[in-house]
């Protein structure tokens, strides 16, 4: 059926509340690779009176790098296990989830087949709702960035299961 977008298929406010954590996914990601060229996984949620708060979770580094021989290489890029942190920040939204509507899991992922790298939102509903993205970006000369063009991505429900 043409014309029929995701959000047709969402009540309102569900479909309000995950392009809110869309956005607020794709900001927060954008300005952590402008202002420090990376950023780590993270989570949003829309608590049910709407307010809207970052989740983060440290990076376990106690394997990632030997500090008793320091190299370029380790000196230069800290280690770390994002699927270690992402499965932490489910674990924290199915925890905390009676206090949200909606929730969403941010990270960086690889697009092989682009050449390139994207940020990644997979935001759900508490309804039941789901909708995910990514929007490619690669770096330019100078420490800027090219962003794509924001696509969406399958996403199934993680913090509301079971």
């Amino acid at each position: 059926m043409a014309g029929v977008s995701w959000r047709d298929s969402v009540p309102e406010e569900s479909a309000n509340d995950l392009e809110t954590l869309l956005g607020s996914g794709i900001g927060t990601a954008r300005e952590h690779l402008e202002q420090h060229g990376g950023f780590l996984p993270f989570a949003l949620t829309v608590l049910n009176d709407g307010e809207v708060r970052l989740l983060m979770v440290a990076p376990d580094t106690s394997d990632a790098v030997d500090s008793t021989t320091p190299t370029a290489e380790t000196a230069s890029e800290a280690e770390f296990d994002a699927d270690a942190m992402l499965n932490d920040l489910t674990e924290l939204l199915r925890q905390n989830r009676e206090e949200c509507r909606a929730a969403a899991l941010v990270c960086d992922i690889t697009l092989p087949e682009e050449g390139s790298d994207a940020i990644h939102v997979a935001a759900e509903h508490k309804d039941g709702s789901v909708f995910a993205a990514l929007l490619p970006y690669r770096p330019r000369p100078g420490s800027q960035w090219e962003f794509g063009d924001l696509t969406a991505d399958t996403n199934k429900a993680v913090v509301w299961v079971g």
